[in-house]
């Protein structure tokens, strides 16, 4: 054998037997603990859905799934540690509808949101909610939107903050109804919610779990939800569409991810274990507690469901002439 092709062979032997013992190594995963990046501090809804998922999909791996917190720069810090780890299953990432709103929000991502990760499944969903000051003259959408066409840079809805879910569901609706509204942003959620109360501000999109013990309590008004379906947590409250807004949906979408280029056995066997930790029932007691509706469903759909999410805020900020900063 000449050296040029004694050369290639041990190339392709050394090749084969990477490979081979790479699959070995999916094949038996895990053999350590898993660590899980929760790209927010503590105590947020992305963090409290991780640590109810958390136990029983550890039982089903065999190994420990460790939660880490690393909150900053609206989730990217946290973000990006995962996008260049390696990809072997053993540091996923917990997301939320960040992941999808900082593409128009933010002019140079660490990362590449689709292309630098690994889809495995939306774990839960917490619907939005509209609502609004009792003392505004409406009962509805419908009616909302013909006076808001009235009051042309009149009305006011509070939100978390620049880029949050509130202030682009506020302007997708701006969009779709043609009409205008002012933005009145907030450092956090609680302060927003006080000043709706108050009647500082008419109206705001947050999640349902904010609002809904204030609107029990007739000190707000929900005039529908966002979600494709009525959720379990509010089964009273119409959907957007469901008001006569057509394709108005919105998801918060807290997903699952793993680095780019992860087996696809590991991919299955994490998926694997997730959808037996939310067929517990109680984690699903758990997740309902917390206003979430669990979803498990495949990589594909998640894969499918962050590409059109993308797309669809970054047309909404276009729209809205939010420029990325």
């Amino acid at each position: 054998m000449n050296s040029a092709l004694r050369t290639l062979s041990l190339a392709c032997s050394a090749a084969a037997l990477i490979a081979a013992s790479f699959g070995v190594s999916a094949q038996s995963y895990p053999v350590k603990p898993v660590r899980l990046m929760v790209p927010f501090v503590a105590g947020g809804n992305t963090d409290i859905i991780a640590r109810v998922v958390a136990p029983e999909m550890s039982k089903a791996l065999g190994q420990q799934l460790i939660i880490e917190n690393r909150g900053g720069g609206g989730s990217t810090i946290g973000t990006e540690v995962v996008a260049k780890s390696p990809p072997d299953g053993y540091f996923l990432l917990m997301v939320s509808a960040a992941h999808v709103i900082n593409p128009a929000m933010i002019k140079k991502l660490p990362y590449d949101s689709i292309k630098d990760f690994a889809p495995i499944s939306i774990v839960a969903d917490v619907p939005t909610a509209f609502a609004v000051h009792p003392a505004l003259p409406v009962k509805d959408v419908k009616e909302f939107i013909a006076l808001a066409k009235s009051r042309p840079g009149q009305l006011n809805y509070s939100t978390a903050g620049r880029g949050t879910v509130g202030h682009l569901s506020a302007e997708l609706l701006s969009s779709m109804a043609k009409i205008k509204m002012v933005h009145v942003a907030y450092k956090g959620t609680g302060q927003s919610i006080t000043d709706l109360i108050a009647g500082h501000v008419q109206l705001q999109f947050s999640s349902m779990p904010a609002v809904i013990h204030h609107a029990r309590a007739s000190k707000l008004r929900l005039l529908a939800q966002t979600g494709e379906k009525r959720s379990a947590a509010a089964s009273d409250v119409p959907t957007m569409v469901e008001s006569g807004v057509a394709g108005f949906v919105v998801s918060s979408g807290f997903g699952l991810l793993a680095p780019a280029g992860t087996p696809r056995s590991v991919i299955d066997r994490v998926h694997g274990a997730l959808l037996r930790a939310l067929a517990d029932t109680n984690v699903k007691n758990n997740l309902s507690g917390q206003g979430a509706d669990p979803v498990g469903n495949t990589p594909e759909a998640y894969d499918a469901f962050n590409k059109s999410e993308i797309a669809k805020w970054i047309k909404v900020a276009r729209e809205a002439g939010i420029e990325p900063e």
